[in-house]
């Protein structure tokens, strides 16, 4: 069989494989505790300022 032919046989195979469903997984979300925190850093003129410098090396 050459590549990217095959027969009747191959034809069901794949038909049965891409018509199976894999529920086989954990379908409970999981939870989590914490916190998130978020550094607001430099101000907005300040980051243009250094791009500004950035780009002009």
């Amino acid at each position: 069989m050459s590549m990217g032919a095959y027969d009747e046989d191959e034809h069901e195979r794949r038909e049965m494989q891409a018509s199976r469903v894999d529920a086989d997984f954990d379908d409970e979300r999981t939870i989590y505790h914490g916190e998130v925190e978020y550094d607001s850093g430099d101000s907005t003129e300040a980051l243009l300022s250094q791009f500004e410098e950035i780009k002009s090396n």
